[in-house]
């Protein structure tokens, strides 16, 4: 396993991490979960990614609970949950002081921690002042119930608010940003943060490498398949964007990388995650698995990153044609 910094902090996060979206709770059971976790620790993965608001809560009780069968002492591995979606009512959702403590000290109970070693803010909330944000984030810090906060899908302009916040009013600002990146989704990873990188420091932990399943094939024939993500009752965006009209282009690209993958002695998949962390702003690349021989194959993408030289990487954007360019005026 590499280990990388989380930005400019002094944690070392694994490459590869695992997260519980969608599959804990939803579509695997406890004994595949703690396969799947163990495997991921026993390779070398120390970071292990969850949310109040993924599968209602569950996903965060399961993990906490593999977490103190497996008694794995607490200086091995990297803890981190979510806060914005943790109910219907008013004041159990968003960034507020109140919602965010709540909600804190509700995960930590799930996950059976005494501390996050990372803490998100899923989403941006513009009816909460981002100075409340900040402070309560600091608060928690200075309490030892969060070690780092961060942010997940928020632009490069409120990330910046933050942090501009944070040093005005000697706060502490966000230490990492949790965005999509795949071969398919790139412009906020690869042009949107790149002053961010430079300019204070900000780390990243990436999910969906595998664009929600588009760039492991198996949508190729335009239907999908039994007990996919996109089955799961509720996701019809999901089948949409991978098989609807928007797909269509998009497909035709996957089967030429997947004979590019071959070329090269590999598969679409791990050719597709080894991409994401051929990035050197990358901090951690999520993955997330239904089955244990998933993970397991996942893993050998590491394998797959030294096999992407600049004439490969020439070779994939030939194929994608969506690599970001600044706009100049």
């Amino acid at each position: 396993m590499e280990y990388r910094r989380l930005g400019t902090s002094g944690l070392q996060v694994s490459a590869l991490s695992f997260g519980a979206w969608v599959t804990f709770g939803k579509q695997m059971g406890m004994d595949v979960a703690e396969g799947c976790m163990k495997i991921a620790y026993d390779n070398g993965i120390n970071f292990f990614d969850n949310a109040e608001a993924y599968a209602g809560g569950e996903a965060e009780r399961i993990m906490g609970d593999i977490i103190q069968k497996m008694g794995w002492k607490r200086d091995t591995y990297v803890l981190s949950s979510k806060v914005f979606w943790g109910g219907k009512l008013p004041n159990q959702k968003g960034l507020s002081r109140k919602h965010i403590t709540e909600a804190c000290h509700a995960s930590l109970k799930r996950l059976k921690a005494d501390y996050l070693d990372l803490y998100f803010c899923h989403r941006p909330d513009a009816n909460t002042p981002i100075e409340e944000t900040v402070r309560t984030m600091t608060d928690l810090i200075q309490q030892g119930k969060i070690l780092y906060w961060g942010t997940s899908e928020w632009s490069a302009q409120e990330i910046m608010e933050a942090y501009s916040v944070a040093r005005q009013y000697h706060l502490v600002p966000p230490t990492m940003e949790q965005p999509q990146y795949n071969m398919f989704h790139r412009k906020k990873v690869e042009l949107d943060f790149q002053k961010l990188y430079q300019e204070i420091g900000l780390g990243t932990t990436t999910w969906s490498p595998l664009a929600s399943g588009l760039l492991t094939g198996k949508y190729n024939d335009g239907t999908i398949p039994e007990g996919s993500r996109a089955e799961l009752a509720g996701m019809g965006w999901l089948k949409e964007r991978l098989v609807g009209q928007e797909a269509r282009p998009k497909v035709e690209k996957v089967k030429k990388l997947t004979v590019l993958a071959e070329e090269l002695g590999t598969n679409i998949i791990h050719l597709a995650i080894a991409w994401c962390l051929k990035n050197e702003n990358v901090s951690s690349v999520i993955l997330g698995a239904s089955k244990i021989s998933q993970l397991e194959s996942n893993l050998q993408a590491l394998e797959v990153v030294p096999l992407l030289t600049n004439e490969v990487i020439e070779q994939i954007e030939g194929v994608l044609k969506n690599k970001p360019k600044r706009i100049i005026f």
